[in-house]
């Protein structure tokens, strides 16, 4: 069984035709090897237009055996799908074995969220006396002020910072441009940057262009910005699990408790659906539920009793 040239024009389909980012190209690379590593297993020496729905299921089933979450299960159904939809496109197979796959159910987690206070104790923890405590105040300032993936902050270009009117470009996702207002703070920390960290730094080759450098003159890896908000969440004392993305959930959260219009933040955030904007919503309710209990004087739902002294009858309001 050799799939290596599905693979092949299914990798050039993905970044090509879908205009995927690298590390999406590798997840969906990584979902085909998983099938094809299952085939091999089972003797099965066939080719992709030989598969069926049967051995599609038996697939998903060794996969929710081997203890993987429901969300880690969908990732790998919706990856299965994307290669057998391409091969419908490219009319090596009829008919799709994947069409009616179904993912595990799974309810959705809310992200972790960072309150003004916990990131301002975040900020207050860099140490600007090290070369780069300007920069890396400018990269968390950045993160907050206008929830950048981090691939879009990493990727940030001087010539993509429109100051004077208020906005930076970035490109998301797919390739797509947008336009994200960003704060004076930002702007701010930004400039101090430059003075302090940028200017004195000679960028190699490709790197002129680029707004963070590391102490070589090069763009910052992914796992730089990972390890300097682990750091610094560390040193301020905050307990959440957070990452880099951390910032533009709390970004997203914080417009939507001020009452920003959800369009207007999905524009923002670069979101292609509505729906996936739509979690900020579940996570306002949370906050103002949570503020209900926590300081509002008729709230029974501190004691989780009504006025009888006994719970509240399940699915009645107290």
């Amino acid at each position: 069984m050799d799939w290596t040239r599905y693979k092949a024009s299914y990798k050039a389909f993905l970044k090509i035709e879908k205009s995927l980012s690298a590390n999406s190209v590798m997840a969906y690379l990584n979902d085909l090897d998983r099938l094809i590593a299952f085939l091999e297993m089972k003797g099965l020496t066939i080719q992709p237009r030989e598969v069926k729905p049967e051995i599609l299921n038996e697939f998903l089933v060794m996969v929710g055996e081997l203890g993987m979450s429901p969300r880690s299960q969908s990732r790998i159904v919706s990856g299965i799908k994307s290669f057998f939809r391409y091969l419908m496109i490219d009319e090596t197979i009829g008919d799709n074995p994947a069409e009616l796959l179904e993912s595990p159910k799974s309810g959705r987690k809310l992200p972790v969220v960072l309150s003004v206070e916990e990131i301002d104790r975040i900020i207050a923890a860099i140490d600007l006396s090290k070369n780069e405590g300007h920069r890396n105040k400018a990269i968390i300032e950045t993160l907050y002020s206008c929830g950048l993936r981090v691939s879009e902050l990493i990727d940030l270009r001087i010539t993509n910072l429109f100051f004077s009117q208020g906005f930076i470009k970035v490109v998301g996702k797919g390739n797509k441009e947008r336009l994200i207002p960003i704060s004076n703070k930002a702007i701010r920390e930004i400039e101090n940057y430059f003075l302090q960290y940028r200017n004195t730094r000679m960028p190699v080759k490709g790197a002129d262009n680029i707004v963070f450098l590391n102490r070589r003159g090069n763009k910052l890896p992914r796992e730089m910005i990972f390890t300097i908000v682990k750091d610094l969440a560390q040193k301020s004392g905050i307990r959440k699990q957070i990452s880099p993305h951390t910032f533009r959930h709390s970004f997203a959260t914080h417009l939507v408790e001020g009452g920003a219009d959800l369009r207007a933040v999905q524009e923002m955030l670069g979101h292609e659906s509505i729906l996936t904007t739509e979690i900020y919503t579940h996570l306002n309710r949370e906050y103002l539920r949570d503020v209900i209990i926590r300081f509002h004087p008729r709230s029974s739902l501190k004691l989780g009793k009504n006025k009888s002294g006994f719970p509240p009858e399940e699915g009645k309001p107290d």
